[in-house]
C-alpha cells in the first residue's frame, strides 16, 4: 500500500493515477471528500492532526508527503506526521520540499521545511527529497480573470524562472516511490526552460487562438492577492524568488532527466493541456 496525500490536487491526482496504473494499492489522503481512480482507497484527514493520518498509515509500504500552504508557515509542527509513518510500519517517504531550501536557506518557510527535512533523515525511514521550483500551474491564479477580460495580472512580466508542469513532478515522485535506487535521493525539479510571466501569457492565448492582454501588477498588489490563500510568510518567500531570482533558481536542473530518461514539458504544453480552465 501506498499513501498519497493532498492527493485531489495538482500533483496527488496524478501520481494517485500513475501509482494505481502501475498495479499498486493506494490509499489517497485529502482534506476533503473528492472522487479517486476505481480501486483507489479514500481517507479524509486533515494532515494537521497527524494522529488521524493512523487508519491510511497503518501496513503502507511507503507516503508520498505533500504539505498544505498552512502546513508551511513558520510555527507549524508536521515532523509528527513522519513519526506516525514510522510506528504504522512506512519503509520509504517521499517528501515534496521546495527549491528555495537550496537556493534561500534563511526564508522563514525555508527554515521550517529544513527542519522537516532533517527530522525526515534521522527517523531511519528510506526517504528521498523533491525540491521542486515554481509550479506551472500557478497560473490557474489568472483563469478567471483571461476567462472574464482576456488579461494576465502578475508582478515580474519579464523576470522568468524554469517552472516545472506538476505533472512532471507526480512522475518523479512516483519513480521514487517505486524503485528503491533513488533512496536518499535529493532530487531538484525544474521545467526545460526560464520563461516569463509574459511569456507564460502568450502560451497561454496561443492555446486559446485569442489574444490575451498581460497587466504588469506590484511586488504589493500581488502579495495582498497571494495572501488570500497563503501565509504571508510564503507569499513573500515566494515573490523574492520570482522577482529576483539567483543564478540558482535560474539554472535548468537536469534531474527529471535524470530520473525519467526524458526532458520535462515546456509550459506550453502544460498550457494546452489546461486550455479549458481559460475559456
Amino acid at each position: 500500500m501506498i499513501v498519497v496525500t493532498g492527493a485531489t490536487g495538482n500533483i496527488g491526482r496524478p501520481l494517485t493515477q500513475a501509482l494505481a496504473e502501475a498495479g499498486e494499492q493506494v490509499t489517497a489522503v485529502s482534506r476533503h471528500a473528492a472522487a479517486v481512480p476505481d480501486g483507489v482507497r479514500h481517507l479524509v484527514a486533515d494532515l494537521g492532526r497527524p494522529a488521524g493520518l493512523r487508519p491510511a498509515l497503518e501496513g503502507a509500504k511507503a507516503l508520498f508527503l505533500l504539505l498544505s500552504g498552512d502546513l508551511h508557515a513558520a510555527g507549524a509542527d508536521p515532523t509528527d506526521i513522519i513519526a506516525e509513518a514510522a510506528a504504522g510500519g512506512v519503509r520509504r517517504v517521499v517528501l515534496l520540499s521546495s527549491q528555495g531550501v537550496a537556493t534561500r536557506p534563511f526564508g522563514p518557510t525555508r527554515i521550517a521545511m529544513r527542519a522537516l527535512e532533517d527530522a525526515l533523515r534521522e527517523s531511519g525511514l528510506e526517504w528521498v527529497v523533491l525540491r521542486p521550483g515554481g509550479f506551472a500551474s500557478n497560473a490557474l491564479w489568472w483563469a478567471e480573470s483571461v476567462r472574464a477580460h482576456q488579461v494576465v495580472a502578475a508582478p515580474f512580466g519579464d523576470v522568468g524562472v524554469p517552472i516545472i508542469d506538476p505533472t512532471d513532478i507526480a512522475a518523479v515522485a512516483a519513480a521514487c516511490l517505486l524503485d528503491d535506487r533513488h533512496a536518499g535521493g535529493v532530487y531538484e525539479l525544474t521545467g526545460p526552460e526560464v520563461i516569463t510571466p509574459r511569456g507564460q501569457t502568450e502560451a497561454v492565448a496561443a492555446a486559446l487562438g485569442t489574444p490575451v492582454r498581460f497587466h504588469e501588477l506590484t511586488r504589493d498588489e500581488a502579495r495582498a492577492a497571494m495572501a488570500r490563500s497563503m501565509p504571508a510568510e510564503l507569499a513573500d518567500d515566494t515573490l523574492d524568488i520570482l522577482g529576483s531570482p539567483n543564478p540558482a533558481e535560474l539554472r535548468v536542473s537536469p534531474d527529471v532527466q535524470r530520473v525519467l530518461g526524458r526532458a520535462p514539458h515546456p509550459f506550453a504544453d502544460w498550457a494546452a493541456r489546461n486550455v479549458a480552465a481559460f475559456r
